[in-house]
């Protein structure tokens, strides 16, 4: 039997300079656990696995609703594998992800990488939904196939409105029943993890960045609006967190000058 899940949280600010979570609701494999943030002025919330999932068939949501002016970390305790399941004919499974962040509000969705599984189907949807001065950071990571293993079908898109206008549409397909390129020079070129770094900040409004390389396989994107988006490429998952932990760096550090200096 599939299993079908869907997880919820909400932060608000507590009055005190911090965040509180009113909302923690786990539900199936998705279980949600309020862990010690680095930050003090930020909650911080950790995706545990409570069993193997998705599996062919799942569907899996987790809404996260950061309220104007509070500060919110996700991460997850592990990498989410894709798995196909002992069932047979069930379709693919879903994993949806709908995030909203309010005025003055700052979310860091931080995963760790979607691995998948040879013989998996997998429909992922990230949708954001930010107010004007809410900021954003989120990690995207695909890793196509354990080691040694080929790739399973893995369709991924992520949708983000600023304002009520689109700021990013962008949809992804590998593997079986993807369209013909998705491995060849002009996407992945062989490379077999893939990953996104999308950073949105009212402050890239007066102070836009160029778009550069970021080495052989990374790119540094300015989008119509003020966020940039970090696209890379690499031969493995550690390769790849490599890759978009320097681009992470970089960017926060510029932020935080341009905050002190604003």
């Amino acid at each position: 039997m599939s299993v079908r899940a869907t997880a919820r949280l909400r932060a608000e600010p507590d009055g005190r300079g911090g965040t509180v979570l009113p909302v923690l609701v786990s539900d199936g494999p998705l279980a949600l656990r309020r862990t010690r943030s680095p930050r003090a002025a930020y909650a911080r919330v950790t995706v545990v696995g409570a069993m193997s999932a998705p599996l062919n068939g799942d569907r899996l949501a987790i809404g996260a609703d950061v309220a104007d002016g509070a500060r919110l970390t996700v991460d997850s305790a592990a990498a989410t594998v894709a798995l196909p399941g002992p069932r047979t004919g069930t379709g693919p499974s879903t994993y949806g992800l709908d995030l909203t962040a309010g005025e003055g509000a700052v979310l860091h969705w931080l995963p760790e990488q979607l691995v998948s599984a040879h013989g998996s189907d997998l429909h992922q949807t990230t949708r954001v939904r930010l107010a004007p001065t809410a900021r954003l950071l989120l990690r995207e990571e695909q890793i196509l196939g354990r080691h040694g293993e080929p790739t399973g079908a893995l369709t991924t898109r992520l949708t983000v409105h600023r304002a009520g206008r689109p700021l990013l549409d962008q949809q992804l397909a590998y593997g079986p029943g993807a369209p013909g390129g998705w491995d060849g020079p002009a996407v992945l070129g062989g490379h077999r993890a893939v990953g996104q770094l999308l950073l949105v900040d009212p402050v890239f409004e007066d102070a836009p960045l160029s778009g550069r390389l970021l080495g052989p396989t990374a790119a540094l994107t300015p989008l119509a609006g003020p966020a940039v988006l970090v696209t890379a490429v690499a031969a493995d998952a550690r390769l790849l967190r490599g890759i978009l932990d320097g681009a992470m760096r970089e960017l926060l550090d510029g932020l935080k000058a341009e905050h002190d200096t604003g």
